[in-house]
């Protein structure tokens, strides 16, 4: 082989070795991203459950509330 050969050989490698370097890097910080999507997830899911509609919670209220509204009904 040729020096020429051998000269271009060694570039390509060297491009194709940074290449994939790159792009493992990038596989490392998608795995990350996936994680930190995964905990903002789980905290929106948790935020939806504190903050429920309002009827679901209303029937729980008006029934603690019976003995006011009865004691206020018979003044």
């Amino acid at each position: 082989m040729t020096t020429d050969a051998i000269i271009t050989l060694a570039l390509a490698t060297l491009i194709i070795a940074a290449a994939a370097l790159g792009l493992i890097r990038v596989i490392f910080h998608l795995i990350a991203v996936k994680k930190t999507l995964a905990s903002v997830i789980g905290g929106v899911q948790v935020i939806a459950e504190k903050t429920s509609t309002v009827p679901i919670v209303l029937t729980s209220v008006n029934e603690s509330l019976r003995p006011v509204r009865e004691f206020c009904d018979a003044v």
